[in-house]
């Protein structure tokens, strides 16, 4: 089978998770640079088998855009024109990076390693890839 690779894409790094071939379970993967992240992708499709992007969409409580997607949509945008043949799903990415952050303390990871922005931005990846793992069951 194929994976699917979602992207909590921020503006300055972006966490990048992806899913077993089975398409069963989400794991972060890496954080890249923003600027970077169209050429880490070519790079990544390039060698394994992905059959969706997922892309994280930021909405306020009142299920609004949030002020953040004036730079996550023209992005959603460029990559459908990079990669014509991998569909694009976005997800609901409210409180992803709360829930990573818990995430990081429940897991009994150090104060110090709980303030690395990247973590927390690979973690809320996998939480936005398995948020749509779980819609598709």
């Amino acid at each position: 089978m194929a994976r699917v690779l979602a992207i909590d894409y921020g503006g300055k790094r972006s966490g990048i998770a992806v899913t077993d071939p089975d398409q069963i379970i989400a794991t972060p993967l890496t954080t890249v640079l923003s600027k970077d992240l169209l050429a880490f992708l070519k790079e990544y499709v390039a060698v394994e088998n992905v059959v969706r992007f997922v892309v994280g969409l930021p909405k306020k409580m009142d299920n609004t855009n949030s002020d953040s997607a004036r730079f996550i949509d023209p992005f959603v945008i460029h990559l459908s024109r990079q990669f014509p043949d991998i569909p694009v799903d976005r997800v609901d990415e409210r409180f992803t990076s709360k829930m990573a952050f818990q995430a990081m303390i429940d897991s009994g990871m150090k104060k110090k390693d709980r303030q690395n922005k990247a973590t927390v931005d690979k973690i809320s990846a996998a939480l936005i890839l398995q948020s749509w793992l779980n819609s598709k069951q």
